[in-house]
């Protein structure tokens, strides 16, 4: 337990000795004691007990003048004491406010290291952010991972926004191709790694299909060459995973961030999604609950260029399954 600082008695005599009170009180106790001095040499008489009498109260009076200035110079000194630490807490405090503050706005709330498999710290908290959010913005490659999340967070009805790549561009698949080869080798090549990246469209596609009673409605906007990182942004937070991560770009689960409602990046990324969504030159679908598979299946050729059949619509539909089922083991998450 810490001790409250305070003045010493020792210090204190010695300011006092080195104030006018100070001098007045060693003036008083010089005069008393030669006073006293010569009433000891002079004979008994009227001028020996004048003498007693001026010294005696001399001494007195310096004496208790001494106590009093000592207790009230301690009290005064407290009180000044006081008034500092209380303002100096004040100051601190406002401080610390506004680094706060600061830190709400431009600093992540968490940051995850980046991995080859899921995180599931990172998961649940995402998926607590999912359950507690009415509008769920998405901006990726694909759209697995949003229609995944879905699936495996509560029932509540939300809004989805979704903005992923342009399968019909063959530069948005090329671009993302070079840009996985430059971080990692693939064994199959480039041919390979462009074939992939178009099935993980197709398997987003479907599974937001899959997805879409547990949605008010699902916005789908198709763009060309797409932002290499992934946002994603709920009600109070937003989620950034950084692919262009020169560190960690190269594994599967990059580095990522969490920021704030009250965030610069929260407010930027949002407005960025709300242009998105308003524009027109990009392609713009939408799935609600009542969408039935024929349905489904235009908007599919609409997007992609390609028409999809039955056969191959449930062969897209267990691959998105599957991949549900793994990423929610691999993540410990449940759903």
């Amino acid at each position: 337990m810490s001790e409250r600082a305070g003045p010493s008695r020792r210090g204190l005599l010695v300011e006092l000795f080195w104030t006018r009170t100070g001098l007045l009180l060693l003036t008083l106790v010089i005069v008393s004691g030669s006073l006293l001095t010569l009433a000891g040499q002079a004979q008994p008489g009227t001028v020996k007990n004048l003498l007693v009498a001026v010294g005696t109260g001399a001494l007195v009076s310096a004496l208790l003048t001494s106590a009093q200035t000592l207790l009230t110079a301690t009290s005064a000194r407290q009180v000044l004491v006081d008034a500092l630490v209380a303002e100096s807490k004040s100051a601190m405090r406002e401080l610390t406010d506004e680094y706060r503050s600061l830190n709400q706005e431009f600093f992540p709330t968490h940051v995850f290291e980046p991995s080859t498999t899921p995180d599931p710290v990172l998961n649940r908290q995402m998926m607590s952010d999912l359950n507690n959010t009415r509008q769920y913005f998405f901006r990726g490659f694909s759209a697995r991972f949003a229609a995944a999340r879905l699936l495996l967070a509560n029932s509540v009805e939300r809004e989805l926004r979704v903005v992923i790549a342009d399968p019909r561009d063959r530069t948005s698949i090329n671009s993302r191709a070079r840009y996985l080869l430059r971080q990692t080798a693939d064994p199959g090549g480039y041919q390979a790694v462009q074939t992939r990246l178009y099935s993980e469209i197709c398997v987003g596609l479907v599974g937001l299909y899959v997805a879409r009673d547990r949605c008010s409605r699902i916005d789908v906007t198709v763009m060309s060459n797409p932002p290499v990182d992934r946002f994603e942004v709920f009600d109070d937070s937003v989620w950034v995973s950084l692919y262009s991560d020169p560190g960690g770009g190269c594994l599967q689960y990059p580095r990522t961030l969490r920021f704030l409602r009250s965030s610069f990046i929260y407010n930027m990324h949002r407005s960025e999604f709300l242009r998105i969504n308003n524009s027109r030159t990009d392609l713009h679908v939408q799935i609600d609950p009542a969408t039935d598979l024929d349905e489904f299946l235009a908007l599919f050729e609409k997007i992609t260029g390609r028409r999809l059949t039955a056969k191959h619509y449930k062969t897209l539909e267990t691959q998105f399954h599957e991949f549900r089922a793994q990423f929610a083991a691999n993540a410990q998450l449940t759903g």
